[in-house]
């Protein structure tokens, strides 16, 4: 068996992941054929790459060495293809952002401001796996949020600016909860909620673990996708953690929590020499945003904080 660039791929996959399941899900491919994958890549190179074990995967000392020389390659393959795909469609913008309101203000900006330039959008639950994507040349800017307690893996070579230090995370409820009547919530009114969070967002439930620990709350939790949520919000099943940035529903309440316990802070990481506009039209396009957002709006008056100055 020859390597190839798919091997090398899914190998970086296993270590950046940390479990075979998860590196499948990126992959998208059955965990199953993910792992026959990698036994033939360690039969092929007569050594064991990972250690299997009940919490996941990690790579050997053998397994080390061989990802120091995989990712430089993938790297060097990817800013390859990258640079001759932008020589045959002229010039391209290319944008990965983990899921935000801000996002179509954003791209109507830059649209206007390079009308001549295509633009393209991933869209990706994991910010770590895009950061990855601006770093071997497949995206030039990624918008992405980092869970307070949890820093995600920047790697090398990455200019990064903060757009928030601190954007504090709201609670949705069901329109019929008791605590939907208050115009700022208390975290202890939740302790016997089911909560529900994504454990494909990068530090979603580690930051989440965090804060239940520090109030000594052990509410139940429900692991599941955020479309499923939102009709378990509805029905007063359940209550999440949401962007202050979520507009108003007649089906969902939506508050901000007394002394902000959760929080994330939104970077925006680019390739060296990424147009400095990309960052300002973002700036605002966030800031028109939140603006437009009453419980935001007053959060933001409240703390003083810097986004209300003009951009």
């Amino acid at each position: 068996m020859e390597l190839e660039v798919r091997h090398l791929r899914a190998l970086c996959a296993i270590a950046d992941a940390g479990s075979l399941h998860k590196a499948a899900r990126q992959l998208g491919v059955s965990q199953p054929s993910l792992t026959t994958q990698l036994q033939r890549i360690e039969r092929a190179l007569d050594g064991e790459l990972f250690l299997r074990e009940r919490t996941g995967c990690r790579p050997t000392p053998f397994g080390r060495t061989v990802l120091g020389r995989a990712r430089p390659l993938l790297a060097e393959m990817a800013a390859l293809v990258a640079e001759a795909r932008a020589q045959a469609h002229g010039q391209r913008l290319r944008i990965g952002s983990t899921a935000s309101r801000a996002l179509p203000g954003w791209l109507r900006r830059l649209h206007r401001r390079f009308p001549d330039t295509e633009t393209t959008l991933v869209v990706d639950v994991s910010a770590n796996a895009l950061l990855r994507m601006v770093a071997a040349g497949q995206l030039d800017v990624a918008f992405v949020h980092e869970v307070e307690g949890s820093p995600l893996r920047v790697p090398a070579g990455l200019q990064v600016r903060v757009l928030m230090e601190r954007e504090p995370q709201f609670l949705s409820m069901s329109r019929n909860h008791p605590a939907a009547r208050q115009p700022v919530v208390d975290l202890r009114d939740f302790a016997r909620d089911r909560w529900t969070v994504d454990p494909s967002v990068d530090g979603e439930w580690d930051g989440l673990r965090r804060v239940f620990a520090g109030a000594g709350l052990d509410p139940p939790v429900l692991h599941t996708d955020y479309h499923t949520a939102a009709s378990l919000i509805v029905s007063g099943e359940a209550v999440a953690p949401c962007q202050p940035t979520s507009g108003p529903r007649d089906d969902m309440a939506i508050r901000p929590l007394q002394g902000d316990p959760l929080a994330v802070r939104l970077l925006l990481a680019t390739r060296p020499g990424a147009h400095a506009e990309v960052y300002a039209d973002l700036r605002a396009a966030y800031r028109e945003l939140a603006l437009r957002t009453a419980p935001y709006r007053a959060w933001l008056h409240r703390t003083g904080n810097p986004l209300l100055t003009a951009a």
